[in-house]
């Protein structure tokens, strides 16, 4: 396709395929989410998730989520929802739940955050609310990413702004229209001493009584 680095493109066949292009060659798209705009690379590629965090100037200790199509796809990256929130998941995504994963001996990914004491590594992980992006990450597949702004600043709800905040230090901006603006997740982790086998790291859009009903649903049955 040949476009000029920092180019905006409506989202159709042709700039997806070049979006996916640049992913898998380590350079950086800004996506629209479910939420508001991302900024995107490979979650395998070191180089470029060092990339998104000198742009945004964001702290490293603060990691970064990776937006997949589907469940199935943590599989693929060497990662596992553990009970119970295989369970949850079954009920809440795609949608506004980010499920801490554990990462399998397997996992490629250079976005797993260390557990410390010989425990296994964690990732968040989110499955958009949007056929949109969705069907970017089919094209793309799996992303690292954070939302499209300095740090500090706010979350860009459009294109334009995600522009204005990067530029051309950004290879692509995938324009979607404008977003719903910054809806927090439910951040949710496994923990065996916890109440309900469950930690609530972060009480989103979706409520922390309606993740408890929704284990307790016949009799603990939910879902795989």
């Amino acid at each position: 396709m040949g476009i000029e680095r920092g180019s905006v493109l409506k989202v159709t066949d042709a700039s997806l395929t070049e979006a996916a292009r640049i992913i898998h060659e380590g350079g950086l798209v800004v996506i629209p989410t479910d939420t508001v705009y991302g900024i995107a690379c490979d979650p395998r590629n070191r180089e470029a998730i060092a990339r998104i965090y000198q742009l945004k100037r964001r702290p490293r200790y603060k990691a970064l989520q990776v937006l997949l199509a589907s469940v199935e796809q943590l599989d693929e990256l060497g990662l596992e929802l553990p009970s119970p929130l295989n369970r949850l998941a079954a009920a809440f995504l795609p949608g506004a739940f980010s499920p801490i994963a554990v990462a399998g001996a397997d996992c490629t990914l250079a976005t797993v955050a260390d557990a410390g004491d010989g425990r296994p590594g964690t990732q968040g992980v989110r499955i958009p609310n949007s056929a949109l992006t969705l069907a970017i990450l089919k094209a793309t597949g799996p992303l690292a990413a954070s939302s499209a702004n300095r740090s500090g600043e706010e979350s860009a709800q459009t294109v334009e702004e995600a522009f204005q905040a990067f530029g051309t230090d950004v290879d692509l901006y995938l324009d979607g229209g404008a977003t719903q603006g910054h809806v927090s997740s439910t951040v949710v982790k496994a923990d065996p001493y916890g109440r309900d086998g469950i930690e609530i790291l972060r009480e989103g859009i979706i409520s922390q009584t309606t993740i408890r009903k929704a284990l307790h649903l016949n009799g603990g049955g939910l879902g795989a």
